[in-house]
């Protein structure tokens, strides 16, 4: 205690913030987290966002149907055919946090963005920002670096039609190593069709367009194959929702507020959730289990409503309790409304009603198929989890109620000791955790889920993520898989793939699934060290070079030295998000790759092997 350094607490200590640099020194109170763009919720995704909120809010108050969107590797564009920003305000209105046009209600009447902050926060980490007012005949330009201003034009004349167009590139020195991933922006641009009927949204030279709103989400949403009755669709004044039952295991949803997707849900689907089981009770007379009634929901609801509580700015949970200051509680309004139409729906179609009904049973009669085993399993698991040498568990997690590292929570399923154990010395503790599978786990294609609980090694794995009664439990962000890029480690990211698409499909839609890139060379010389992870990279890194430099390769994980892992698992981790396109029958990519061996793989393995010179050719 003696060597302790103090400090004066002086008025020379206290300090304020311009509003760029409070932006750029707390970005995650504003953006969420940060990212490279691997992540759906990363941070370039939320500036793209915050734009087009504003975009939206115009066409929402009947001001513009087309919105125009360009984004490259580093730049965004997005030009909207509103009113216009008043070109008066144009420097304020993207420069001056608390200013902005939606704090009177009369004006944005159940808008998404009501705080002033947004487009600041663009502003404030783009490395180049421009905003340009297309306003009856007149035109204002503004440009800034980091939020500081470099150019503010004159007003000058224009034909362009009214509207507002922004361009701007993240600042990269924050967005580390960051790039754009379509599919994500893809799913981004939909569901502000699907939640605006009649909006058109041009994306980089594709036209998007919903006419049935939330139908036509589920209908992208799911497989047709494997639907249980036709798609519920039911629409009224300020709420919206459609539904349906697959043959997956879980519950998969989609919430909106004022056309926000709201990823964490909220007051709204908790309603909602509630409101479907107490419907179906008291239509078929009988006391389910909820967990049986929502057994391979998939459901969408979007509500609208008045000055909305977030419960951050990134606006991903609704926290409101009422629909309007002095409206209905979110509970009684969900209720009421889902409880009178979807019962009047289900005494007008029996057929889906009936299709419904064997639906909820085969559930009930599963979970009591496996009550048994499951009781054994858990108690297993649990003394297992005193010594669990399998886990290596970190100190946050994902389910934590607060704190700040929680979004970079993450396991790594590793095989093998080597592996397990480069990643275990070099790992952070607090936010990584591993988990070493003891060689190839069980193919459970076509399996029911009685194989989780009989497997210990899949039963293990259930509880280190703790997901066995849902997603709410989650403990990490992210679940990496950590294997050998050679034929057996990809056989096991197969079936670890198999697993979580067969019994935890809500993993990998909702983007918690990725596989860890590790450099397959290292190449060097006395000076510098590069590590490349192709053999594009391994040509740059030895021209760069020069000379003869040491190229190692590396054949597997336990080959890396700790102190090596380290740079590979830290801030340059490079992650690939396990996407499922929209035009991706989960049915049908199991069957095709991990069904009995037909045919069509035969062919395909034929049609696409490649013998060792042809691989030789293409890297020459």
């Amino acid at each position: 205690m003696a060597n302790q350094t103090t400090y004066e607490y002086t008025e020379d200590s206290i300090r304020s913030l311009d509003w760029k640099e409070h932006i750029r020194l707390r970005p995650g109170m504003y953006i969420g987290k940060l990212g490279d763009g691997s992540a759906l919720d990363d941070g370039i995704y939320v500036l793209v966002k915050e734009i087009i909120d504003n975009c939206i809010d115009e066409h929402v108050m009947g001001h513009g149907k087309t919105i125009e969107i360009k984004i490259g590797d580093h730049k965004v564009e997005i030009r909207d055919y509103g009113r216009g920003i008043p070109l008066g305000k144009v420097v304020d209105c993207v420069s001056k946090i608390n200013t902005g046009g939606k704090y009177d209600s009369k004006a944005f009447q159940k808008s998404v963005g009501l705080n002033g902050v947004g487009t600041k926060a663009v502003n404030a980490l783009s490395n180049y920002f421009k905003v340009q007012s297309y306003r009856n005949g007149e035109s204002k330009l503004a440009e800034f670096q980091q939020g500081e201003i470099v150019n503010d034009a004159k007003i000058e004349k224009t034909s362009a039609r009214n509207g507002t167009l922004i361009v701007f590139k993240p600042d990269d020195s924050v967005f580390k190593n960051y790039h754009f991933i379509p599919e994500y922006l893809e799913d981004q641009i939909w569901n502000y069709c699907f939640l605006n009927a009649g909006l058109t949204i041009n994306f980089n030279g594709t036209r998007y367009h919903s006419e049935r709103g939330l139908y036509d989400l589920l209908d992208r949403k799911t497989d047709e194959d494997s639907l249980r009755y036709p798609l519920i669709h039911l629409k009224g004044e300020d709420i919206e929702f459609a539904l349906t039952h697959s043959n997956q295991y879980g519950e998969e949803y989609y919430s909106f507020v004022n056309g926000q997707f709201t990823t964490q849900g909220g007051t709204h689907l908790a309603a909602f959730r509630e409101a479907v089981v107490k419907t179906l009770r008291d239509f078929y007379k009988k006391e389910f289990d909820a967990t049986d009634i929502r057994m391979g929901i998939v459901g969408a609801i979007a509500v609208r409503v008045q000055e909305p509580v977030f419960e951050s700015q990134t606006k991903t949970k609704l926290g409101s309790q009422n629909v309007a200051p002095d409206g209905p509680t979110m509970r009684s309004f969900v209720n009421d409304y889902v409880k009178k139409v979807l019962d009047n729906y289900l005494h007008q179609h029996p057929d889906s009603a009936d299709a419904l009904l064997k639906r909820i049973l085969q559930s009930e009669r599963e979970r009591k198929e496996i009550a048994g085993i499951k009781k054994i399993a858990n108690e297993r698991a649990k003394k297992a989890n005193l010594h669990n040498k399998k886990l290596r568990d970190c100190r946050k997690h994902y389910n934590d109620k607060a704190g700040d590292l929680k979004d970079q929570t993450m396991i790594f399923i590793t095989e093998g000791d080597s592996a397990s154990g480069s990643i275990t010395k070099s790992r952070n503790v607090q936010t990584q955790a591993v988990f070493s599978l003891r060689g190839k786990p069980l193919n459970c294609y076509k399996l029911t889920k009685k194989v989780v609980y009989e497997n210990e090694e899949f039963n293990l794995l259930q509880h280190a993520l703790n997901i066995e009664n849902g997603m709410d439990g989650l403990r990490y962000r992210k679940i990496v898989i950590a294997t050998d890029a050679d034929v057996d480690g990809m056989h096991i990211r197969l079936l670890l793939l198999t697993f979580f698409l067969q019994f935890f499909p809500d993993l990998v839609k909702q983007g918690h699934v990725f596989i860890l890139e590790t450099p397959l060379f290292r190449v060097r010389n006395k000076k510098e060290t590069i590590y490349c992870y192709s053999e594009e990279e391994k040509k740059a890194a030895t021209e760069k070079l020069g000379g003869k430099p040491e190229i190692t390769r590396f054949k597997g994980l336990g080959e890396i030295s700790p102190d090596e892992f380290g740079k590979f698992i830290g801030d340059d981790i490079r992650l690939e998000p396990i996407i499922l396109k929209k035009d991706t029958s989960v049915n049908q990519i199991l069957q095709f790759y991990m069904g009995k061996n037909t045919p069509d793989r035969q062919s395909f393995i034929i049609e696409n092997l490649k013998v060792e010179k042809d691989l030789v050719e293409e890297t020459l």
